[in-house]
């Protein structure tokens, strides 16, 4: 693999930015100034170029270059790649820049783990809770999620996909919970983008979805559990087998140029 794509266990900046509602903008000003505008303009374009799986890991994301395609301040870019460090989506390195992550294996298997602990808990929470409003709601970001599936809008589809999740967790009611899974919908956003090629290709996580409401409304709690869990397990196993043909690529493509 070459050498820009071995960056997963760099340091983290010291500088970060506070967790936000994604209902509220990236982050940023929002007060309606032309720098806010530019800021929010720029994390949009970065995050859709992150989340369409052609960038690689390991990729190098280089301040002028970036400046020049998005017709802004290398200052802005810097702003945005900060913000997108503090989310996980960017490695950032001091003296090195920006680059896409290249998580391993275990690094992925470790987010996953985590995953399935908090929203087992959550699932437990709501189990015949939601209302019939939020049932609604939930059904309705599913056929969104179908949409953007059957339109080959593959950034939507990931963005969708893990807002399911969080719409879930703002149903429980805590700040918490949901600061701490949108972290983990962070990563695993990034990872599907970067290795699942099933996304653009079939509805599943909109089917599964649905099943895991039809699951939250029945007469059974470990039916429930099992539903959310197994679409859990169905993603990070399509994840973890894109992530090993990815890398048995690399290696045969290093060892042809040796």
């Amino acid at each position: 693999m070459p050498t820009a794509a071995r960056h997963r266990h760099a340091a983290p900046v010291a500088r970060k930015c506070p967790p936000h509602d994604p209902d509220e903008g990236p982050g940023f000003d929002t007060s309606g100034g032309a720098d806010a505008s530019v800021d929010m303009r720029v994390y949009a374009a970065m995050s859709k170029a992150l989340l369409s799986g052609k960038l690689r890991p390991g990729t190098p994301l280089r301040e002028r270059t970036l400046a020049q395609a998005l017709d802004c301040t290398r200052g802005a870019i810097r702003k945005v790649l900060v913000r997108l460090g503090s989310e996980k989506k960017l490695i950032l390195e001091h003296n090195r820049g920006a680059f896409v992550p290249n998580p391993s294996i275990e690094d992925m298997r470790s987010v996953y783990r985590a995953r399935r602990i908090v929203e087992a808990g959550l699932i437990a929470t709501l189990f015949n809770q939601p209302s019939p409003g939020q049932a609604t709601a939930l059904r309705t970001h599913v056929e969104a999620e179908e949409r953007a599936h059957h339109e080959g809008r593959r950034e939507d589809a990931i963005r969708l996909s893990g807002e399911f999740h969080l719409l879930l967790a703002r149903m429980a009611g805590s700040d918490e919970l949901l600061e701490y899974l949108q972290r983990l919908v962070s990563n695993t956003e990034l990872y599907m983008a970067l290795f699942d090629t099933a996304v653009e290709h079939d509805s599943c996580a909109p089917h599964e979805h649905a099943q895991i409401i039809d699951a939250l409304a029945g007469n059974s709690l470990p039916r429930a559990l099992a539903a959310a869990m197994k679409h859990l397990d169905e993603v990070e196993q399509r994840v973890l087998a894109g992530a090993a043909a990815e890398r048995k690529v690399d290696l045969a493509s290093l060892l042809a140029r040796a």
